[in-house]
């Protein structure tokens, strides 16, 4: 489908926000991708348009586009814990960090059928660990880094579920409460061989 796409429009795509999917093209170019049914406008003033989940998908296609944000690349990354080179803490990333989480609950009211923003939605399941993530970072949760404790999220082998570590029992708890009210489903196990506990979740579909 990407080769159907001009270098132009294609570019349109592969600068699109990573979070929220807002584009900035010509019009003819955004009336184009509206028309391949990877992109919409917003009905309300100023009337963006923004990737619809088929134009997210073809985004992660594009071979030019990074499949990962990387923390000196100017553009925002969610934390995971455990950066080798973590972005700074401050009033600096505190601003990042919230207008990021507002951007994915505007992108998840616009792309969900019914408006709904207590629910994950499609970039969400695309992206797990870094949506995750962003839902702790934004609710003050200090991910892993250095010598500070803290969260960490990693990826697992079951379909659309995450792992989330914590220094002790309360803060896993806490970690869970968070997940569970930004539309994910958590439960705690243990590892086997270490005994760690760790948190499963997953993005809740109702």
């Amino acid at each position: 489908m990407t080769r159907a796409l001009s270098a132009a429009q294609r570019r349109v795509v592969e600068g699109a926000d990573p979070v929220t999917g807002r584009l900035r093209g010509t019009e003819a170019q955004l009336a184009a991708l509206v028309k391949r049914g990877l992109a919409f406008r917003h009905p309300r003033p100023p009337h963006d348009h923004f990737l619809t989940p088929a134009g997210h998908r073809i985004r992660e296609e594009v071979p030019e586009a990074a499949p990962e944000p990387v923390p000196d690349a100017g553009v925002f990354a969610a934390r995971v814990g455990g950066e080798v080179e973590p972005a700074g803490d401050g009033p600096a990333r505190a601003r990042e960090v919230h207008s990021a989480w507002q951007g994915l609950l505007e992108l998840r009211r616009m792309t969900h059928a019914d408006g709904a923003v207590d629910r994950p939605c499609d970039w969400e399941r695309a992206h797990l660990v870094r949506a995750a993530a962003l839902a702790l970072e934004a609710a003050g949760h200090r991910p892993a880094s250095g010598d500070r404790d803290g969260y960490r999220v990693r990826a697992t082998p079951q379909p659309e579920a995450v792992a989330v570590y914590a220094p002790d029992t309360a803060a896993l708890a806490a970690c869970a409460a968070t997940l569970e009210r930004a539309g994910w489903q958590a439960g705690e196990y243990t590892e086997p061989r270490t005994r760690a506990r760790y948190l499963l979740a997953s993005p809740r579909r109702v």
